[in-house]
């Protein structure tokens, strides 16, 4: 887990940061018993007032390593995303970049109904300072469509709701990084953390985290909104739990955390559904490099 910048005493820039980290496992959510298996979509419903579709992508976890690794169909992203992707020292974040962005537009676009290239994205304003680097948002549809984006080594997830959504996926930190964040967090949270043994620890702090980081990204504050001001703990008695909205794990991650946050005060009906990393390979005809 990379310690964000707001661990220590200096400015946070709005941020929507992730650990890298997964292994290919069948995950479990709240209330829905097993992953639905699922070939990429080219034409889907928006999701019903209230609930949220989740996808899972695992990045192949030896696609750098690999001599002839199959090439992604860059033509979709924008130029932004493309120099983004570039701006990557490792091979391996690059391709997991861009494995992500290519998730998100493939999706984006089967819910709006346009293809994936033809997805525009524009950022709200920032709810600390009103600046243009808020939550994204699809600047397209006549029907709201939410949704968040989390990318934590070989996982991607994406989410997507009527209503606002963030969802967050982690690998279980090292005890030296729940040491160094887990006092910065809610005084409630930060005490589950210092009541649980040296291992537990270290998946008590995941899930708050989680279920913090989704809510943040949520609300379109990211990072830059302080960790001990809201209590993302599942104890419902305990003061600092925001009001209006339902934060729900994703359970079944064997060393790993996730959650999903909605803005809605009803409970939350889930899909969780697969994607095979094989589809984001290219069309014939088009480039493949950045």
């Amino acid at each position: 887990m990379t310690v964000p910048a707001h661990a220590h005493p200096q400015p946070l820039p709005p941020a929507h940061r992730h650990v890298h980290g997964l292994p290919h496992v069948h995950p479990h959510v709240h209330g829905l018993p097993h992953a639905l298996p699922a070939d990429w979509p080219t034409s889907l419903p928006a999701p019903a007032d209230g609930a949220a579709d989740l996808w899972l992508l695992r990045v192949p976890e030896d696609t750098a390593a690999a001599p002839d690794p199959a090439p992604l169909d860059l033509s979709v992203l924008d130029e932004h995303e493309r120099r983004r992707a570039s701006s990557f020292v490792k091979d391996r974040d690059r391709h997991r970049y861009t494995m992500a962005h290519l998730t998100l537009r493939r999706l984006l676009g089967a819910y709006l109904g346009v293809a994936a290239e033809e997805v525009r994205f524009h950022s709200e304003p920032c709810p600390c300072c009103g600046g243009p680097h808020g939550r994204p948002a699809v600047a397209q549809g006549r029907t709201p469509l939410h949704f968040s984006l989390s990318h934590g080594g070989d996982l991607v997830l994406v989410g997507v709701a009527s209503v606002p959504i963030g969802v967050d996926v982690e690998a279980l930190p090292e005890l030296e990084v729940v040491a160094e964040l887990g006092a910065a967090l809610h005084r409630a949270e930060a005490r589950e953390v210092a009541a649980a043994s040296p291992e537990e620890s270290r998946s008590v702090f995941a899930r708050l985290w989680v279920r913090k980081e989704a809510y943040l990204k949520g609300i379109g504050t990211g990072l830059g909104r302080d960790l001990d001001l809201d209590y993302l703990g599942e104890d419902p008695g305990t003061a600092g739990a925001p009001p209006g909205w339902r934060i729900v794990n994703v359970l079944g991650l064997p060393d790993h955390a996730a959650a999903a946050a909605l803005r809605t005060p009803r409970s939350v009906p889930l899909s969780i559904r697969w994607l095979d990393p094989a589809s984001l390979g290219p069309v014939p005809g088009t480039r493949t490099g950045i």
